[in-house]
C-alpha cells in the first residue's frame, strides 16, 4: 500500500482506511452483519495488505465495534496502528441529559469509556462526530487540547462539518494557541461533492487532510446497478415509501437515483474496463488522486469485499485524461455566488499567494 501524511501533521497512514462501523452490527437485512471472528479476520486481512489505520466510534453499535477492536489490538503491536475514533453522539443513557454533545463533561468522560473499550492508554487521532450548536466552541477545543497535553489523545480532527464552522474551528485553535486540527472527515465521492465547495477549500488553505467516507456511496458505485434495472434486494432497492427507515443521503434508495447517476457510473465502468479495474476500484482510486485526499474510509463484511476495495490502493492510477472525465460527468452545478468566484479566480493562479493552496473543482 501507499502512504500518505495526515494533512499537515508528521504521522504517515495508508492510504486507504479500514472503517469499521459494521462491527458488531446484528440488524438483519437490507442491513449488514459483522460479527467479531469475520471482524477480527477482516482487519487481520487488512494489516496483511499493508494497512495501518482503523476507524471507529464510540457510537458504532453502542461501543461494541470499539471492543471488537480492542480485544483484536490486544494480540497485536499497538504502535504499529494509527487507531481513530469519535465523540458526540448519545450512547444511550437516557437518564443523563448530558451524555450527548462536545461539552467539557462528555467529552472528558467520552474518552475514557473509549480507551477503556479499546484497551489502549491512547487514541492517535480523536474527533468531533459533527457539530454541536449546544456548546461554545471554545469549550470544546480548550478540551480536547487537554487531552492532547495530558497524552490520551496525539492529534485531533473533524468531521461532518460545513465550511464556517471548519473555519470557526481552525482560527479559535489559533487565537487561543491550542493545538490545531489536522484532518476533516466527511462524506465524499464521485456521488457526493458538495464539501469541495467551502469544507475542503478551507482543508487545502489549512493543511488539514481529507478523510471521505462513503466513497462508494452505499454501495452505489460498486458497479452492481444498470440504468433501468431496478435491483430486486438490498438497501438501495429500497422504494420511496420505505425509505423513511434510512433517511440519508449516503446510502439513496433506487427511486431517488436519475440520469446523471447513471453517467458517472457508465463513465467509471468505461475507464474500468480499460484498465481491467472494476467501478467500485475507479471510484476509489478517483478519491486516492485528488490531492486533498490523505486516506480513503472503506467498509467491508467479507472479506472478497476488502480484497477487491485494497486493488485501488497501489500499483495502477488513473490518467490525467481520465480523471478529467469523471470530474467532468461528476461535476455539479454552482449556485451564486460559488460560481462566479471560482470562474472569475480561473485564470488568477499566483504560486506566492496563499490561494495557490485552493481545491480546484
Amino acid at each position: 500500500m501507499e502512504h500518505s501524511y495526515l494533512g499537515k501533521a508528521g504521522i504517515q497512514v495508508s492510504n486507504i482506511c479500514l472503517g469499521t462501523m459494521t462491527f458488531g452490527l446484528t440488524r438483519p437485512p437490507p442491513g449488514n452483519s459483522c460479527d467479531e471472528d469475520l471482524s477480527h479476520q477482516i482487519m487481520d486481512r487488512y494489516i496483511e495488505l499493508g494497512g495501518n489505520f482503523l476507524d471507529t466510534a464510540d457510537i458504532y453499535n453502542n461501543g461494541y465495534s470499539e471492543e471488537i477492536i480492542g480485544r483484536w489490538l490486544e494480540r497485536r503491536e499497538r504502535e504499529n496502528i494509527v487507531l481513530a475514533t469519535k465523540v458526540r453522539a448519545n450512547m444511550g443513557v437516557e437518564k443523563n441529559i448530558n451524555n450527548i454533545g462536545l461539552s467539557r463533561r462528555h467529552i472528558t468522560a467520552s474518552i475514557d469509556k473509549s480507551l477503556e473499550r479499546l484497551k489502549t492508554d491512547y487514541i492517535d487521532l480523536y474527533q468531533t462526530h459533527c457539530w454541536d450548536e449546544a456548546t461554545n466552541i471554545e469549550e470544546t477545543l480548550r478540551t480536547l487540547d487537554d487531552l492532547v497535553r495530558c497524552g490520551k489523545v496525539r492529534y485531533v480532527g473533524a468531521s461532518n462539518v460545513i465550511g464556517w464552522q471548519m473555519q470557526k474551528i481552525i482560527e479559535t485553535s489559533k487565537s487561543l494557541g491550542l493545538n490545531p486540527f489536522v484532518s476533516l472527515q466527511q462524506q465524499y465521492s464521485l456521488l457526493s461533492r458538495w464539501s469541495e465547495v467551502e469544507s475542503f477549500q478551507v482543508c487545502k488553505m489549512e493543511g488539514l487532510g481529507v478523510l471521505p467516507w462513503s466513497p462508494l456511496k452505499g454501495g452505489l458505485l460498486s458497479g452492481k446497478f444498470k440504468r433501468n434495472v431496478a435491483p430486486a434486494e438490498g438497501r438501495i432497492a429500497w422504494v420511496a415509501e420505505d425509505e423513511k427507515k434510512r433517511k440519508t443521503q449516503a446510502g439513496p434508495g433506487w427511486s431517488t437515483l436519475d440520469d446523471a447517476t447513471f453517467d458517472i457510473l457508465e463513465m467509471a465502468e468505461k475507464i474500468g474496463k480499460g484498465k481491467g479495474k472494476s467501478v467500485a476500484q475507479v471510484a476509489l482510486r478517483w478519491l486516492i488522486q485528488k490531492d486533498v485526499v490523505s486516506s480513503v474510509i472503506i467498509g467491508a463484511t467479507k472479506l472478497s469485499q476488502l480484497e477487491d476495495n485494497m486493488q485501488a490502493a497501489s500499483g495502477w492510477s488513473l490518467s490525467p485524461e481520465e480523471m478529467q472525465q469523471l470530474d467532468e460527468v461528476s461535476k455539479i452545478d454552482l449556485p451564486y455566488p460559488y460560481e462566479m468566484v471560482f470562474r472569475l479566480n480561473e485564470q488568477r493562479k499566483n504560486p506566492f499567494s496563499a490561494a495557490q493552496h485552493v481545491f480546484s473543482t
